[in-house]
């Protein structure tokens, strides 16, 4: 077992409100329930449900979607559903009800829409997943997303590649972390993440040192970073005696590694390498420094911007449409089994404390985090 340079504290994620506001050519102030005035005559109408903001991801979405729904003059409703699944299926239901001609869906439970999903396909209404993968359906006709199993693949990659430059030689003790059970993102990422590391675990060049592998013992329900802390805190006490620690974790994103790198400084152990994904702005900071080893870019703005593209071209009536810079899969994600959804990916990037400053080099925020950090 090796010991890594004892890292500083990091600050826990701030909780954030739930917003709900409209972009384009109307104001909507009514409750998320429905309620609503219906779109200008003419106007090309998108209603976008978001789940929860427990990311700084999703929170960015926000101000994207309505600047690029402004930009392009058509009626775009937002509304996040931070009351949890119940709330986004009346959300969902109420822009049914007012005649939308395309759902942009971020979802919290992917399989819990069905219901809405038929009353959108019975109205004539394009269904387009964002980011998270509508799944118990068959009522879906694309989805767009960075490539999440590709996101995972490059995660398992940045831990071998910490654990080679920071822990000396292997083999090396490694414990993972899985998203949240209900997001049907986590299994892409987990298995990704897997394709990568289970050649390792089987030849030893990497130990799960507490037993747990599976996807069902690494779940962190809700992607509540207290629960991860929780975790990571007890995987200490359990397995990992005195001054030990494992020598890398595999986190799915940033907010449960800056979670678990505070269990490991509150139990007074050396922080090991331990992976991220989304680019928060204090794993920028960390990454910069190089306490957290690594996260993943997944650039909001060119998503944002493509689904927006993609929603216009569906309500023009596109029988095939097409996303610049993005890769069309026609196999890979399945909103059920034995119904594959064309599914428009991105590509995500490992960020290190190396090419930091080149992947955000066209990102003016997150470069100053870059410059403030160094």
């Amino acid at each position: 077992m090796k010991t890594l340079k004892t890292a500083a504290a990091v600050l826990a994620i701030a909780a954030t409100t739930m917003t709900m506001s409209a972009c384009g050519a109307r104001d909507t102030s009514a409750p998320a329930s429905g309620g609503e005035s219906a779109p200008a005559e003419g106007a090309i109408s998108v209603g976008i449900a978001m789940p929860q903001k427990t990311s700084q991801n999703w929170v960015e979405a926000e101000d994207m979607f309505k600047e690029n729904c402004a930009e392009q003059g058509i009626d775009c409703t937002i509304q996040f559903a931070n009351g949890g699944v119940a709330e986004q299926q009346n959300q969902v239901s109420a822009m049914i009800e007012n005649g939308v001609q395309v759902l942009v869906i971020g979802a919290i439970d992917g399989s819990q829409l069905g219901t809405q999903l038929k009353a959108a396909k019975d109205a004539g209404i394009t269904v387009v997943a964002y980011d998270r993968l509508l799944t118990n359906t068959t009522d879906l006709d694309y989805y767009i997303a960075y490539d999440n199993f590709g996101v995972g693949q490059l995660q398992g990659q940045a831990l071998l590649e910490g654990l080679e430059a920071k822990a000396g030689e292997g083999p090396w003790d490694i414990e993972l972390f899985g998203g949240s059970p209900d997001d049907s993102n986590s299994l892409k990422f987990f298995g990704g993440a897997m394709d990568v590391l289970q050649p390792k675990i089987d030849d030893g060049t990497v130990v799960v040192k507490s037993g747990q592998a599976e996807f069902t013992q690494v779940a962190t329900q809700g992607w509540l970073p207290k629960n991860a802390q929780d975790r990571m805190a007890a995987l200490l006490t359990s397995t990992y005696q005195g001054d030990e620690v494992p020598d890398g974790v595999l986190s799915p994103n940033d907010t449960l590694g800056r979670a678990i790198i505070t269990a490991v400084e509150q139990a007074g152990k050396p922080v090991p390498v331990v992976t991220g994904q989304d680019s928060e702005d204090e794993s920028v900071t960390l990454v910069t420094q190089g306490k957290q080893y690594s996260t993943i870019f997944k650039d909001t703005r060119p998503l944002v911007k493509s689904t927006i593209a993609l929603a216009i071209e569906l309500a023009k009536g596109a029988a095939e449409p097409k996303v610049d810079g993005a890769t069309l899969d026609s196999e890979q994600y399945e909103s059920m089994a034995g119904n594959p959804v064309k599914s428009f990916l991105l590509t995500p990037q490992i960020v290190t404390a190396d090419n930091a400053a080149d992947v955000y080099k066209d990102d003016a925020h997150r470069m100053e985090l870059v410059n403030a950090a160094k």
